[in-house]
């Protein structure tokens, strides 16, 4: 049932945020960035924000909402393996876990019936499903928030439902079923503020970065938070080169600090010097992304709001198993409006160097890019998604 009590405690003056959606980063931090900033601005008018956030145990979100200090719920919901057979779509794991969400359902209507939010953020993931369908019944307004320029599987089934769709992109208004269309907005992906804010020579001076050749361009190589072992195997086979080049600083994962290491101690000192090696990147991301003047990494909805943000230049590397190809349209799209270079496919050595290559040694072609990756960023998306949910929450 959804009741039409309120739970105790809560101020008049509050207001009830749900959300829910996680599973992955990509999903997770857009969600957590948008709380934030609601808070904030709630705050700034003298009013409390009640959140209740709706996971699963196993996702990242289970560990980011306590955290947080956010109240933390799960439901019962079933992942969907994709496959481009048919088929292989009813397998035996998909019907397993599609026959728990109509418990699902039932526990996202008992929560959402006794927190009764005034709004619904559902920001994808196969958790969200299950919630967002519960805002329906409970006639509770659904916003639903798109990181990637397609929209994902979850996003897909609840669109109906929804009373705002945010979009990440302008080029994915056309992507979208035309029926809703009109309910459709432009916000951009949240991107954490700290991001933004960065400086280089903390970077150089936490980083005890003292071999960097400043005269020579910067490269900061991801994989993400475990690494990615294909661009750790294309960078290692062209390290002497770029070396020859730039600086760069390479954020391997923590599994892989070892094996590159090895393959740094053959060359020569000047270079040796030029090469900052590490496991993970932290705290000092936003100053690593300041002295950055080419990214090379896979291209997750997150990585391109935040170097868009920032207007870096870009050579991607799209993760090709990633849920609906998302990653390899996530680079498509910046490429074909001159803001990144997209390595699609097998990626050598070669390739990676043609790519890169002409924007070390070209300084207007990185300003020109970067400007071009500038234009496509939304450093106030976070904002711009607070207005959707407090206009959804208006009616």
């Amino acid at each position: 049932m959804c009741s039409e009590r309120r739970l105790s405690g809560g101020s008049p003056r509050s207001f009830r945020l749900l959300v829910t959606g996680g599973g992955t980063g990509g999903h997770t931090y857009p969600a957590l960035t948008a709380v934030r900033t609601m808070r904030d601005r709630l705050s700034a008018e003298g009013r409390a924000l009640e959140v209740l956030w709706i996971g699963t145990a196993e996702g990242l979100e289970a560990r980011v909402a306590p955290a947080e200090g956010i109240p933390f719920a799960t439901v019962a919901t079933g992942k969907v393996r994709r496959s481009s057979n048919p088929l292989k779509m009813l397998s035996a794991a998909n019907v397993k876990d599609m026959a728990k969400v109509p418990l699902g359902i039932a526990q996202a209507r008992k929560l959402v019936g006794e927190f009764l939010p005034d709004v619904v953020l559902a920001t994808g993931g196969y958790v969200a499903v299950p919630a967002g369908l519960a805002a329906r019944m409970c006639r509770r307004p659904l916003v639903l928030h798109e990181q990637t320029v397609r929209l994902g599987l979850a996003n897909r089934q609840l669109a109906s439902s929804a009373t705002r769709i945010a979009v990440s992109s302008e080029s994915s208004l056309p992507l979208l079923p035309e029926a809703v269309r009109g309910v459709a907005v432009v916000t951009g992906n949240p991107v954490r503020p700290e991001v933004l804010t960065g400086r280089a020579d903390k970077a150089v001076e936490g980083l005890g970065l003292t071999g960097f050749d400043r005269r020579l361009p910067t490269v900061y190589v991801t994989g993400g938070a475990q690494g990615a072992q294909q661009i750790n195997g294309v960078v290692g086979d062209a390290l002497e080169w770029l070396l020859e080049r730039a600086n760069v600083i390479h954020q391997c994962g923590p599994d892989n600090v070892s094996g590159l290491r090895q393959l740094v101690g053959g060359l020569p000192g000047a270079l040796r010097g030029r090469y900052h090696l590490t496991g993970f990147v932290g705290g000092e991301l936003p100053d690593v992304l300041a002295l950055a003047d080419v990214v090379i990494s896979r291209s997750g909805a997150g990585t391109l709001a935040e170097l868009t943000a920032l207007g870096k230049p870009a050579v991607f590397v799209p993760l090709a198993t990633s849920a609906g190809n998302e990653q390899v349209h996530n680079a498509w799209h910046l490429e074909k409006v001159g803001a990144a270079v997209a390595l699609v496919g097998d990626v050598s050595a070669d390739r990676l160097k043609n790519a890169v290559g002409p924007l070390l040694t070209d300084p207007a072609r990185r300003e020109t890019m970067g400007q071009r990756a500038r234009e496509h960023g939304r450093p106030d998306a976070a904002d711009r998604l607070v207005d959707v949910l407090l206009s959804a929450a208006a009616g």
